[in-house]
């Protein structure tokens, strides 16, 4: 019976796999569903605040990119060719072949450089042209033959078209998917999980598919009890952490990145890249050791990924082949950075790591270290894929003591089957001296990079997966221990662990998304299938809603406007949506049908509107009291929207505290025209206005009823 379980779950998990491979509508169990359009109102105040509406930092999103390009290309009042003169520079970059390269730099310039030269649209400085022609006249097309011109297409760009582009529909949709973004709370509901993995000290990795785009992930759960139990909550806090600064901005492909790290009441969730062609440690128990050549292959890429690491401040302390894992093409990725550690501020020293690759600096207790020590375990990694085990464990041996005492005292010695640049790099990075090791001597990666071992290698080409693997895992198969095997945890060992409101408090900013990470996992998914989804319901919207629930406002002075909800109702028991607008003096709410008059809510009619969001009926709130002899004195809005919500409730705030410092001034105004300068704080004014238009009252005269003061002045 356990033989067909494995064999169910083998099966569940490779059919999981193919799926992901599907069309968008096959892949997909769970629909993505994007807000409203009116939800730019608020994004577009959002972003403005953190400042995040600058050219590149949209154009360098990759949903804001395809969405700049769409509209460059198929919105634009005037043809945009700037934007193809880019993406072609931005190709010709990528072409390997010379050859192909000196073609294309010829169709470039003849296209874009030589036309805007005789037509005279666009100016480009003479220096950019006198550049290009330098090479081209020399038969030369190196990478970067247009790079002058980049910053001449961008200074373009980000004027007239990006203004165009904010006011246009493709921003819209830009707000809408960034709303969607900055909105995911994610739960277990979201995956389906399939088979287990592996297993490690607080939890197990599974594999998994992410429900709303069908992209197969790893996703690793930690127990809390069992770190609890072991008081690793710093270590799991930490990984995370580290996770982060390796996953954000230029992805690494040698590396296991995050893409989402989320919580449950008892397990903590990273959700990473699926690598589902086994670790080193395990092929090299299938396939035997390695040659020299092969060996070189994943040197190389290991390489890359601890330069990603190295840069970003990070010392990874547990380079070993089984935390070496191949992707189903046979290219490698650096796995689990639970001991990775920053070292920018202060350096570790710790003895963390695993036995018989630790640096002699780990293992003295008290020394401080830095990445150096990451070369050392690649000595003693390499040394393992090429003879079957550690250079500290000729003699098979277990005792963790022994292991470390002969990494500090013995001299490795090298078969004479190695050739010599293989031994000199080896002597090279298995050095005790830590001044003297290859990587730390003042270069770090470079000097390995540099070393005649890898003499002929050509670093772009591994970053870019041209070299082929030595090992392709077999397709259709888990290449991975059997489940049973993996086994999962006993949860008798927890049982008498018991998670308090302090535990729960140390993950309340757990929950994470990589935007980057996120936007190309929509992009490479569904993204073409949910904008042509949306399109054809928000025109049939369109066809049926007032203008006035999608109007920009523009010509208003609106200050924000969208959709919201409104506790009330027949017997005030209902969470009713409204179509609300913000006005300087009064918040309109809108029926969703439009048909009937708007409730109006003026600025001197609020007391107060609450500082934190007040919990209520399972919702957090925005609480507004009022005083108006008609009410029961408090209204409630709320939005599933997060960021909508925290910007209705700004807003709301700065519009109440504008109105009231308003009416304070005009009253001592009418003060001192009425000879009541004392007193003329207790004048009452009522502010009125219709739709439309600007000034305080959003359309209408701002009249001022100026009843009598306390002096009976008229």
């Amino acid at each position: 019976m356990a033989d067909l379980e494995a064999v169910l779950a083998d099966v569940s998990y490779l059919m999981a796999m193919e799926k992901s491979k599907c069309t968008p509508a096959a892949r997909a169990s769970k629909k993505l569903i994007l807000p409203d359009p009116s939800v730019r109102s608020v994004m577009y105040k959002y972003l403005e605040k953190e400042n995040e509406l600058e050219f590149h930092k949209i154009f360098n999103q990759v949903i804001g990119y395809n969405l700049f390009k769409d509209f460059c290309e198929n919105d634009s009042e005037e043809p945009i060719q700037q934007f193809k003169f880019y993406e072609q520079i931005k190709q010709f970059e990528k072409t390997e072949c010379y050859d192909e390269r000196k073609k294309m730099a010829r169709e470039i310039y003849d296209n874009f450089i030589m036309e805007e030269m005789l037509s005279h649209t666009y100016d480009y400085s003479k220096d950019a042209v006198i550049s290009v022609q330098k090479y081209l006249l020399k038969n030369e097309v190196p990478v970067n033959l247009f790079e002058p011109y980049i910053e001449e297409i961008f200074s373009y760009l980000k004027g007239k078209p990006f203004k165009k582009f904010l006011e246009s529909d493709k921003f819209t949709r830009f707000c809408q998917w960034k709303n969607l973004e900055l909105n995911l709370q994610l739960t277990m509901n979201d995956f389906s999980v399939h088979r287990i993995i592996g297993r490690g000290g607080f939890g197990e990795v599974y594999g998994c598919r992410k429900a709303d785009t069908g992209k197969m992930y790893a996703m690793k759960c930690l127990d809390k009890k069992r770190i609890k139990m072991k008081q690793g909550e710093m270590l799991a806090l930490n990984e995370r952490s580290m996770l982060q600064v390796v996953s954000t901005g230029n992805d690494c492909p040698f590396i296991v990145c995050m893409t989402y790290a989320f919580h449950t009441a008892d397990k903590l969730c990273f959700i990473l890249d699926l690598m589902n062609g086994g670790d080193l440690h395990y092929h090299l128990s299938q396939h035997g050791v390695f040659n020299e050549d092969e060996m070189k292959f994943y040197a190389a890429e290991v390489i890359l990924g601890l330069e990603h690491m190295h840069k970003r401040f990070i010392v990874y302390r547990d380079l070993k082949p089984a935390n070496i894992l191949l992707d189903e093409n046979g290219h490698i990725r650096i796995s689990d950075l639970g001991l990775a550690c920053d070292f920018s501020r202060k350096k570790p020293h710790a003895s963390v790591g695993t036995h018989g690759y630790m640096a002699p600096e780990v293992l003295s207790k008290g020394t401080a270290y830095d990445s150096c020590a990451d070369w050392f375990s690649f000595g003693c990694m390499l040394y393992k894929l090429l003879k079957g085990h550690s250079p500290f464990r000729q003699h098979k041996t277990k005792d963790k003591h022994e292991i470390d005492k002969m990494t500090l005292t013995m001299n490795v010695e090298l078969p004479d089957a190695f050739s010599l640049e293989l031994k000199d790099l080896l002597e090279s990075l298995l050095q005790r001296d830590v001044d003297k090791r290859l990587g730390c001597m003042g270069t770090g990666p470079e000097e390995v990079k540099s070393h005649p071992f890898f003499s002929g290698i050509d670093w772009h080409q591994v970053y870019m997966h041209k070299y082929t693997p030595p090992l392709i895992p077999p397709r259709g198969e888990v290449n991975a221990a059997d489940a049973f095997d993996i086994g999962s945890f006993d949860e008798e060992d927890t049982k008498g662990i018991k998670l308090t409101d302090s535990d729960q408090e140390l993950y309340k900013n757990f929950s994470l998304t990589i935007s980057e990470r996120w936007q190309q996992e929509v992009i490479e998914t569904v993204y073409e299938t949910i904008n042509q989804e949306t399109d054809k319901v928000e025109q049939k919207k369109k066809a049926k809603q007032k203008q006035h629930f999608d109007a920009d406002e523009k010509e208003s002075d609106c200050i924000l406007h969208g959709y919201i909800k409104k506790y009330g109702g027949s017997f005030a028991s209902l969470w009713q949506t409204k179509y609300a607008k913000l006005y300087p003096n009064r918040l309109e709410l809108h029926s969703e049908s439009g048909n009937n008059k708007p409730e109006l809510i003026f600025m001197d009619q609020i007391e107060d509107i609450s500082s934190d969001f007040v919990p209520y009926k399972g919702e957090q709130c925005i609480q507004i009291r009022v005083n108006d002899g008609s009410r029961d004195g408090r209204i409630l809005l709320t939005n599933s929207d997060e960021i909508g919500l925290k910007e209705w409730a700004y807003s709301l705030r700065s519009a109440h505290k504008v109105s009231q410092e308003l009416l304070g001034s005009m009253a001592k105004k009418a003060g001192k025209i009425y000879g009541s300068e004392r007193d003329g704080n207790k004048s009452m004014y009522i502010i009125g206005g219709g739709g439309g238009g600007t000034g305080l009252g959003g359309g209408g005269n701002v009249g001022a009823n100026i009843q009598k003061n306390s002096n009976g002045a008229n």
